[in-house]
């Protein structure tokens, strides 16, 4: 029998939480209230986050998986099937897993009367708040089907961007790894060898061969000064990221990095225009879709000033007007919603603008890897030869004084 995680309170307005078992949700929650305990959230064991414990592996539902399941539920609602039918097929379709877990206790609580989106609001944080805002309207204005065509589009497209970027950082980070494996290699077991030629030598040696026989003894003898180093400086890095303030100097220092930043605004941009331009075509009020869309552009000064823009808003001014105080957004996106607030077509612009940028990111991510990949390669290349120049100059030494 399924265990449930509840917390509420009692008769008394006393605080009470705890676990029960029960054939459902439904029936859990009748327990409760029956034991005289008024629920504000049940869940089944398992599903919270943290609660695990560290070691464990959180089950987690991939955008792929996510997808595919609002394509299918898109489908059945099309086909006139009613919600709760289309969700109990969908279950029936899914192979044991999380997401079947998933769509089980949606199926459970739109048997309880709840719409879609307030079944899908409980299962945060896999369905963020724009699915949820875009599947609210869409049930709002009889358009279901099509909102979540849109949203189905949407996440496959952000699928195909994570998948490119994976696959263009790929081959760069496996290259740093290895690299970095044969340099740790060689400064713990081969330069340590070569080290005890020279010891017996009263000759002094290079400036470069004595650095390289420094680091070589620090990283066979404070080997555990390094890591506590490190250790020391992701623990600093956490304390920091705890403050609002560092993570916005973090984000916008991210913006000024030389190719980076470039690439990195782009994809913000695009994902900007995207989920906005889905959010309004969807029925979503602009205010609300101005709140989801802060929330969804991951990067912080994109999204204080966002915060700024929908304040003007609120007091009736126009968003390419809010926008262009701010030298994160590029004319050509304020011009584009300039001409969609005046034609009446903003949501269609936003759309275009957001196609644009991300082409422009595909294109930049392809310059930029074309320019990494040597540069990795180079940056191998001139460590391998400091170690081999270092090692051979004394040997050239050592000839000389024998001649």
């Amino acid at each position: 029998m399924p265990i449930f995680r509840y917390k509420g309170y009692t008769q008394d307005g006393k605080e009470s939480s705890g676990s029960i078992s029960a054939e459902s949700l439904r029936d859990a929650k009748e327990r409760l209230k029956s034991s005289g305990i008024l629920p504000s959230g049940i869940e089944a064991e398992g599903t919270s986050k943290g609660r695990a414990g560290i070691l464990a592996f959180r089950k987690t539902v991939g955008l792929p998986e996510l997808a595919l399941a609002t394509r299918r539920l898109a489908t059945l609602v099309n086909a006139s099937m009613p919600l709760f039918e289309a969700v109990a097929t969908l279950m029936e379709q899914e192979s044991p897993g999380e997401m079947r877990s998933v769509l089980s206790r949606i199926k459970e609580r739109l048997s309880e009367g709840k719409g879609l989106a307030a079944a899908l609001a409980d299962e945060s944080p896999l369905f963020s708040d724009s699915y949820v805002s875009m599947v609210a309207a869409g049930e709002a204005s009889g358009a279901l089907d099509t909102v979540l065509e849109r949203l189905a589009d949407f996440l496959e497209e952000q699928d195909a961007i994570r998948s490119r970027v994976t696959t263009a950082l790929a081959y760069p980070l496996l290259m740093a790894v290895v690299g970095g494996g044969v340099m740790l290699f060689l400064l713990a077991f081969v330069i340590p060898k070569i080290s005890a030629v020279f010891a017996d030598n009263k000759a002094a040696l290079p400036l470069i061969t004595i650095i390289l026989l420094k680091v070589s003894t620090l990283v066979r003898k404070g080997w555990w000064i390094l890591l506590a180093a490190a250790a020391a400086l992701v623990f600093a890095y956490k304390r920091l990221m705890a403050g609002e303030q560092f993570r916005l100097k973090r984000d916008t220092l991210l913006l000024k990095i030389p190719g980076f930043g470039t690439l990195f605004q782009k994809l913000l941009l695009a994902r900007f225009a995207k989920i906005l331009g889905l959010l309004l075509s969807s029925g979503v009020p602009v205010i609300r879709a101005m709140e989801i869309t802060s929330e969804a552009v991951v990067n912080r000064a994109y999204r204080l000033f966002l915060g700024e823009a929908k304040g003007s808003l609120i007091e009736g001014g126009k968003l390419s007007a809010a926008l262009s105080r701010s030298p994160l957004f590029p004319p050509i996106l304020i011009h584009m919603i300039g001409i969609g607030e005046q034609s009446g077509t903003m949501e269609k612009m936003l759309e275009k603008a957001g196609s644009a940028f991300e082409r422009e990111f595909d294109t930049a991510t392809t310059r930029f890897m074309a320019l990494l990949e040597p540069a990795l390669v180079l940056c191998m290349g001139l460590a391998v030869g400091f170690v081999v120049v270092a090692v051979l100059l004394p040997i050239f030494e050592l000839n000389q004084l024998v001649k």
